[in-house]
């Protein structure tokens, strides 16, 4: 390269929530011994903020549905009810997506009113965690995936609760939500399978 020529621009970082993932493989070289504690502060920030998210937890639960399917349509895959759908609108009527809604929003909030109790938390991800592995065969990477795009939805939609301070006490929920969650993928023996040959 002569002086006058410039070196190409670094390409961009993957996106906070694609890190470390590779299709079909779950983060186990880089799974850190256990997931990070939540503070009594940090506890209670995640308790005041999702008080506010779940009084409309089926429309917000929707929204992030909507969002997840369409920014990542290759998730549709695990749903027949849905998967030909490509309308958000059609999306928003469909009572099979409300009714998912209503499952991943009433798992959320299993595990925000038992954030005083570590091992119920641990057990209800588990056994989230082992039944989309075994039952439904979801990628563990899908999880990471639904975690930034429900902290997207939920600091857009409640912008006055979910100041940037928040945010990174949520990122670190759902951190630990992402641990408890492949720690049953391994648990229940997972196939990695390499990107080439999917």
């Amino acid at each position: 390269m002569s002086r006058r020529e410039s070196p190409p621009p670094p390409s961009p970082p993957p996106p906070p929530q694609m890190l470390g993932v590779r299709r079909g493989e779950v983060e186990c070289e880089d799974r850190p011994e256990r997931a990070e504690p939540l503070s009594d502060a940090e506890r209670e920030i995640i308790q005041d903020t999702w008080g506010h998210v779940y009084k409309n937890c089926e429309d917000v639960g929707v929204s992030v549905l909507i969002r997840f399917f369409v920014n990542f349509p290759s998730a549709k895959q695990y749903f027949s009810q849905f998967q030909d759908m490509e309308d958000p609108e059609e999306m928003e009527r469909s009572s099979q997506l409300r009714h998912h809604a209503r499952r991943v929003m009433n798992a959320i909030n299993t595990v925000v009113e038992n954030l005083h109790d570590p091992e119920k938390v641990s057990s209800v991800l588990a056994l989230v965690g082992k039944a989309h592995a075994i039952k439904h065969k979801v990628e563990p990477m899908y999880f990471k995936i639904l975690s930034g795009v429900m902290l997207e939805v939920l600091s857009e939609d409640f912008p006055e609760f979910f100041p940037a301070e928040v945010q990174m006490v949520w990122t670190k929920l759902m951190g630990a939500v992402y641990w408890h969650v492949t720690g049953a993928y391994t648990e229940v023996g997972w196939l990695q399978v390499s990107s080439s040959a999917v």
